[in-house]
């Protein structure tokens, strides 16, 4: 028996979803966020490219984190909606950043892209984020 390595930690949370898919934390901070996944084959759907809900997965998160970091926020970030639009396959190493537009009293508005190793953008999102007041018990 192998013994179970510490949790990922994103940006202060622990998230087991994207520990699972091996999502890699870079950077959050002043409002604009960066994660990094290095596409598996239980990534892909039946044409060997990223499945959408993992791409939605990415763009969700970062948007997420971006809204935390924009309020320095320890807590987590709910999302209230979001749209996506897919642009090309998203293949091999990707990187998905996401930037705060509007930050308000209580509600965030957020967009994320998804770039190829070569920089293109294969996947973008918007989103309506609000900051969770407590921590769930």
């Amino acid at each position: 028996m192998t013994a179970k390595q510490d949790p990922t930690q994103y940006f202060g949370l622990t998230i087991p979803f994207l520990d699972h898919l091996g999502v890699v934390p870079e950077f959050a901070e002043n409002g604009k966020s960066r994660i990094t996944l290095y596409m598996q084959p239980e990534h892909e759907n039946s044409f060997g490219v990223a499945h959408g809900g993992v791409v939605m997965t990415l763009l969700d998160f970062a948007m997420a984190a971006a809204a935390r970091s924009a309020m320095n926020h320890p807590l987590g970030a709910i999302t209230i909606d979001m749209t996506i639009s897919f642009l090309r396959p998203s293949v091999g190493k990707i990187a998905v950043e996401g930037m705060v537009l509007k930050s308000g009293k209580s509600i965030n508005y957020c967009e994320a892209v998804v770039l190829n190793e070569a920089g293109e953008i294969t996947a973008k999102s918007s989103g309506t984020f609000v900051l969770r007041k407590v921590n769930a018990s």
